[in-house]
């Protein structure tokens, strides 16, 4: 690439400057609708759909064609499409942190098809992967400043890289950035970095991502940059934005030699919010293309639902003097008044321990609450201290120890009661808790005052949504109806089960499938689907064991998943209040019939991962790696980074890298992204479930993994003391 001369970039630089200064006087010569100036130092992040906040036609907070440095709010997640000829862009945007913006896009290039071998003809599909880092927050008198990149994996057809700053004045949001690659391929400007080498003087055409799925690491930064910007109005209409903005592509460098005619540089735009939620968007872009668009977006972070819980019973001044009473009734109050579900009542000393299951409220300090008012309601005065021992899978976490006379000190305030909750600790697997040990007042009269047999059996229905996105088949799906059921059959062992009813799915249109060169672990899904409707998902047995204080073990047999069934087991570590857990799965599985009964396909595979949990401590975000053996015997790690909520909401993404090599097939790793929902976010009444959602890509058969319905770290949940202390401060007693 010839480097242009000094004379050259000036007049560039002048012609784009003069450019952005007109947009912005023109827009300024519109009225304003305040009349005092929006600090710096005020959030402009106050809505989704608020100004500066809209989506580019890229995904991701920006203007049109170019991206801002603003950012939404922490869980906030939006879905949009944008249609600009000769280009479909189906976008998703992620913000698990503050400061941290993550995309995946499809580009649907509607003049060009993958090929009539590949994919008859259907339109060339092309996947893009985003990423932006927000470098300082706006101040008065500074700008906001990130740094991000663009189709950073995959074929890289759109790949740029970007430095951006937005100021906000009256109802104005005033943006400049300077692109690489697609977003500066206009080239006013030498880039300076070619001072430190001159390797970042030309840009390499190829970006080492033809086959998809790779990253493309050999083109950052480098090239030519181009000026873009522009500035947006908050109309006196609440509902409207203005859009005007330069665009730094002059779109005579398009991918796949798909040059577009640009009679201007500048683009117009309007976004309108028709709800909090639902944004319509349209544009004249290149002087002669209209664009539309549409924004569905969340603040996953903020889902609520006003609730109609019972409210907890008034506290009596004055503890019962008779220990008359019936255990069994007493046991059925608690789990009415609290959504613990009783498995024992024990005696110890002056301790009444009860042991179980917090089945309905996410907050388990806030079940606690509940149940200290039951307990001292009805409870004679003998008991001193109520225990709670926290169970899961049969297994014992914790126990957390409330003394009565601060319960009674506290009255009616329940956030107050369990302020004097300091007695938190691990409990031994195979003998009694050692007082000395633990600290904590114990005696040698332990009395069991009602083993609970019943509430064996539990069933329940749920929908779901199987996805197959970015391959040339085009989006696929599955909608079902899931059946579920489980048999206890002691403390800790249970029989569960479930079957899918398809309603409806266009896996008939499942033909790719990639040149991979690894067994078909995964691809078949398409026939597994096509060939039932009606299949049998899981019917397994499952026993879990407490080998010490900090060790727990899991084994399990039978249909594991849709196309698996065999063995297995799990052991982990997990010490209380501690941010790591380490733990170890081996499976041996054989692969099913394609109609989801009990037949058995011939190949058979051992596959199992060594985990470490990393609990980071900052903004909930919790980081899982694991090594080991995938389904089609490659060798390789996940990486597992998600980002938690108070609300119990989940953002995260994954990435597996095996030595699958070319065998591989397109790219040479697989990924994806999935959220976690609340359920009580959605209902009246509270609830611990969640129901998950996840995208993949493609179906890869590398780096595929046993969908175990079981997890020990999961179940050990009680294990994590942050949320509990956490919720002395939240707003979960109302």
């Amino acid at each position: 690439m010839t480097a242009y001369s000094l004379s050259t970039a000036h007049d560039r630089v002048q012609t784009a400057i003069r450019q952005l200064v007109y947009l912005s006087a023109g827009m300024l010569l519109i009225p304003s609708a305040h009349a005092g100036l929006l600090d710096g130092e005020q959030p402009v992040e106050s809505r989704l759909s608020g100004l500066g906040l809209g989506q580019s036609d890229f995904g991701g907070v920006g203007l049109m064609q170019t991206p801002t440095a603003r950012m939404q709010r922490a869980g906030s997640l939006a879905f949009s499409y944008t249609d600009v000829s000769p280009y479909r862009r189906y976008n998703v945007s992620l913000q698990p942190l503050e400061w941290l913006e993550t995309g995946f896009r499809y580009t649907e290039i509607t003049n060009r098809l993958y090929g009539e071998a590949i994919a008859g003809d259907r339109d060339y599909l092309d996947k893009g992967v985003d990423a932006k880092i927000r470098l300082w927050e706006e101040s008065r008198y500074l700008p906001a400043v990130a740094v991000g990149l663009r189709d950073m994996g995959g074929t890289s057809l759109f790949g740029s890289e970007y430095l951006v700053a937005s100021k906000r004045w009256y109802d104005f949001d005033f943006t400049l950035g300077l692109g690489w690659g697609y977003l500066g391929s206009r080239g006013d400007l030498n880039n300076p970095l070619g001072w430190a080498s001159d390797n970042y003087n030309d840009r390499p055409t190829d970006t080492g991502g033809d086959e998809g799925g790779e990253f493309s690491l050999n083109s950052l930064f480098k090239g030519q940059m181009g000026i873009f910007g522009g500035v947006e109005w908050q109309t006196p209409w609440q509902p409207l934005v203005l859009m005007a903005e330069l665009d730094g592509n002059d779109y005579q460098s398009e991918p796949q030699s798909n040059d577009q005619e640009q009679d201007s540089p500048i683009n117009l735009g309007a976004r309108l919010s028709m709800t909090d939620n639902l944004i319509l968007k349209a544009g004249w872009e290149r002087g002669n293309t209209a664009m539309l668009g549409v924004t569905f977006g969340v603040d996953l972070a903020g889902l609520s639902q006003a609730k109609l819980d019972t409210p907890p019973e008034p506290l009596v001044a004055k503890a019962p003097a008779s220990n008359q009473l019936s255990w069994p009734e007493l046991s059925r109050e608690i789990q009415a008044q609290s959504g613990i579900r009783v498995d024992s009542l024990t005696r110890e000393g002056t301790a009444l321990i009860v042991s179980g299951e917090s089945t309905r409220f996410r907050s388990t300090a806030q079940a606690e609450g509940r149940a200290n008012r039951v307990l001292h309601n009805r409870v004679d005065d003998y008991f001193e201290s109520f225990h709670y021992r926290l169970r899961s899978g049969g297994l014992d976490t914790r126990e957390d120890v409330h003394a009565r006379a601060d319960i009674a000190k506290a009255g009616h305030d329940a956030r107050q009661q369990l302020r004097y909750t300091h007695s938190v600790y691990a409990l031994a697997a195979t003998e009694p808790n050692d007082s000395k040990a633990e600290g904590a007042a114990r005696y040698s009269d332990e009395k069991v005052l009602l083993e609970n047999t019943g509430d064996r059996w539990s069933a329940g229905f749920s929908p779901g949504l199987n996805q197959n996105i970015g391959g040339p088949d085009g989006y696929l799906y599955q909608g079902y109806l899931k059946g579920s059921a489980a048999w206890r059959t002691d403390r800790h062992g249970w029989l569960s089960g479930s079957a899918q009813l398809t309603l409806f799915d266009n896996f008939d249109q499942y033909e790719y499938i990639s040149d991979s060169k690894l067994q078909r672990v995964r691809s078949y899904i398409g026939r597994y689907i096509e060939e039932t409707d009606v299949g049998i998902d899981n019917l397994q047995y499952t026993r879990t064991h407490q080998f010490g204080r900090n060790w727990y073990g899991m084994a399990y047999g039978g249909i594991l998943e849709m196309m698996y069934a065999g063995v297995g087991g799990e052991v982990l570590y997990r010490p209380l209040g501690s941010p790591l857990a380490y733990g170890v799965d081996v499976n041996w599985v054989k692969q099913r019939a394609f109609n989801q009964q009990f037949g058995l396909r011939d190949y058979s595979t051992t596959t199992g991962h060594a985990s470490i949990y990393w609990d980071t401590g900052y903004e909930d975000v919790l980081a899982k790696i694991s090594l080991g053996r995938y389904l089609a015997k490659d060798l390789g790690m996940t990486l597992d980074i998600s980002r938690g909520f108070a609300n119990g909401a989940r953002m995260g993404a994954w990435a597996s890298f095996t030595d699958a090599g070319d065998d591989f097939g397109e790219g040479s790793f697989d990924k994806g992204f999935y959220i976690m929902l609340p359920l009580d976010a959605f209902f009246v009444h509270s609830s611990r479930d969640n129901v998950s959602l996840a995208w993949n890509p493609l179906t890869r058969d590398g780096g595929a993994r046993l969908n175990r319905k079981y997890s020990l770290y999961d179940m050990t949940d009680y294990r994590d003391m942050d949320e509990y202390w956490q919720d002395f401060d939240s707003n979960v007693w109302k």
